[in-house]
């Protein structure tokens, strides 16, 4: 087997070596096989009773070096110290000929940073997961990916008594802002010498060179991180995503969205909306994740300055982000709209306040987010406001007054372009389908009876979120009343 372990090799202090704990009776739950292949990986491991025993945790490969790494990170705007993997294991790097993917197991037991938990997860969690990874990928939003999902009869003690899941998730790497913060808040000269080679790592194996700090790297690095990161808070926001818990460990350094615990996609647009219960001051709420991901790399530039020496050059390369983010946000949300990004500044300002009122007439009355990106895409190509595709937009406002208003403008701005053009741009950006809250739930109770079809049909389903799937449209439904009172926390 193909196994490289490259992060294993950076020694003690990065790392610690330690066997994922077995369950028993182990059961697949669900099976990525277009991932699988697409990554080159063995055909035999997701259709062997193999592969279920090394993906529940009862055993390894030959070339497995199953280790658990060690981070530090601020949580909820405070310093938290020492953190770590304390239920995620890697059980190393695979080289196919296609990619070197490092796969790592989340509820396999625990591990020396486990702190005060068991290292196990949920099924109700590690659905949520597996879910939702595939669904941000099937959006063209950078992610962590789900292999495989099993779970076992074993029971894990939570608010209640839950059953015990593992999924297995994949990425080039798993390295967060956290690990450059643990070694940067070493007092000693080794932990400086940590954070090199950890960057030095980095840079050699995840980065690549720019020309706009060719002789800093260390500087390079967080720009390159920064641009990423901004793209990808742009992404997020432009499918009203919400993560939930931004704290610097749960942030990858290669702009991938990571750790999927009580995240959510919006149902009504409210840039206040907190998805996390356990977010009692709203931190991360919706609106404010652009500015907490320019926090959070705020600390990473903290964290590499004994390495790029020169605050100047750390704040050029943090500066980027506003516009890098700005720019991408633009870009997003003209597309939401059918309208390319002027390059005449009079039509790109006329263009903005036209989105920015939008905003504002939504968020006055919460309009479902989703429904309402996806039914405007449908009905741009009508040339009446009276035709049923405009009449489904307009059913979503109470206020109809500022909605006609705006209307009125938005088709004057049609008038100027092709629409067959915009619908086009449109249904690029504007899915039918988002995992929302109910969907997951429905999933999840079907599957604690022991029926995973539920998982399945929404796991394909989500791959495909722009395309219409004329059997399952319910799926694209507004949500029922009883979604709202889904409350979902750090332990979910």
């Amino acid at each position: 087997m193909n196994w490289i372990n490259r992060f294993a090799t950076l020694g003690p202090e990065f790392s610690a070596q330690v066997l994922p704990s077995p369950v028993p009776e182990p059961m697949w739950v669900g099976r990525n096989f277009e991932l699988a292949a697409s990554l080159g990986l063995p055909e035999d491991w997701l259709n062997s009773a193999d592969g279920l025993s090394v993906f529940s945790g009862n055993g390894l490969l030959e070339g497995m070096q199953s280790i658990a790494s060690v981070y530090s990170g601020h949580q909820f705007g405070q310093w938290a110290g020492q953190l770590g993997d304390g239920r995620a294991l890697s059980l190393g790097e695979f080289q196919s000929e296609k990619a070197a993917i490092e796969i790592q197991l989340k509820g396999a037991g625990k591990t020396p940073f486990s702190r005060m938990g068991d290292g196990r997860a949920v099924l109700r969690s590690s659905i949520r997961e597996y879910l939702c990874s595939e669904a941000m990928a099937g959006l063209g939003i950078p992610t962590t990916r789900a292999l495989c999902l099993s779970t076992s009869p074993q029971k894990v003690i939570r608010e209640e008594v839950e059953t015990a899941a593992i999924v297995t998730r994949t990425a080039p790497s798993f390295i967060r802002f956290g690990h450059f913060e643990h070694f940067a808040n070493q007092p000693s000269s080794k932990g400086a010498d940590n954070l090199k080679q950890l960057a030095d790592f980095t840079l050699t194996h995840f980065v690549r060179a720019n020309s706009n700090f060719s002789d800093n790297p260390y500087a390079n690095l967080l720009w390159e991180v920064t641009q990423s990161t901004a793209k990808l808070m742009a992404q997020w926001q432009s499918v009203g995503f919400c993560h939930g818990v931004m704290n610097t460990d749960n942030m990858s350094i290669l702009g991938l969205t990571l750790d999927y615990g009580p995240f959510q996609f919006l149902d009504g647009f409210n840039p206040n909306h907190i998805c996390n219960h356990s977010d009692h001051t709203g931190r991360y709420a919706y609106g404010r994740q652009p500015q907490v991901a320019y926090w959070n790399l705020f600390c990473l530039a903290q964290a590499l300055m004994p390495l790029i020496e020169t605050q100047e050059l750390a704040m050029r390369a943090l500066e980027s982000y506003k516009l890098t983010f700005s720019n991408a946000w633009s870009e997003k949300f003209l597309s939401k709209l059918g309208l390319a990004v002027s390059d005449v500044p009079e039509q790109l300002e006329s263009d903005t306040q036209l989105l920015n009122n939008l905003l504002e007439i939504m968020a006055a009355e919460q309009v479902d987010f989703t429904a309402f990106w996806r039914r405007l895409s449908v009905a741009v190509v009508e040339s009446s406001t009276e035709a049923s595709a405009w009449r489904q937009v307009a059913d979503l406002f109470l206020d109809q007054a500022a909605w006609q208003a705006w209307q009125t403008r938005y088709l004057d701005r049609l008038n100027q372009l092709d629409v067959n053009q915009c619908q086009e741009r449109m249904y690029k950006v504007n899915p039918k389908y988002v995992l929302r809250n109910h969907l997951a739930e429905s999933a999840i109770q079907k599957s604690k009876m022991g029926d995973h079809s539920e998982v399945e049909t929404l796991f394909k389903l989500l791959q495909s979120p722009f395309d219409d799937q004329a059997p399952f449209d319910h799926y694209a439904n507004l949500p029922p009343a009883w979604a709202s009172s889904i409350e979902i926390s750090c332990s979910s």
